[in-house]
């Protein structure tokens, strides 16, 4: 990892089209999780992207300072975690962690 480089979740979501958008706005740059996710000095910002091709689909992509400031908030705050993701788990047909990966920064 190069200085600068940010750690980067990536989640997609089939989101129930009765439910889209409740959804947008608790998955949001300023929905639920990001303000959730504020809570810990190593979260950098959240962005949600749609699908152009395919309704209803939806990435999240989080952005933290690093995958140990990621962990480390997750650890420390898993009940309320838990409690949110059960909250929310009706409001999509399917989510899938499509991985985590480096943002290059210069």
């Amino acid at each position: 990892m190069k200085p600068g480089a940010q750690y980067v979740i990536v989640w997609e979501f089939q989101v129930r089209q009765a439910r889209n958008e409740e959804f947008v706005q608790k998955y949001g740059p300023e929905g639920a999780w990001a303000r959730f996710f504020r809570g810990s000095a190593g979260y950098i910002r959240t962005e949600l992207v749609r699908d152009v091709a395919i309704d209803f689909r939806y990435l999240t992509l989080d952005y933290w300072q690093s995958e140990e400031e990621f962990k480390r908030f997750r650890e420390q705050n898993l009940a309320e975690y838990e409690r949110l993701d059960k909250e929310f788990e009706g409001l999509t047909e399917s989510e899938t962690r499509l991985g985590a990966f480096w943002l290059e920064t210069n």
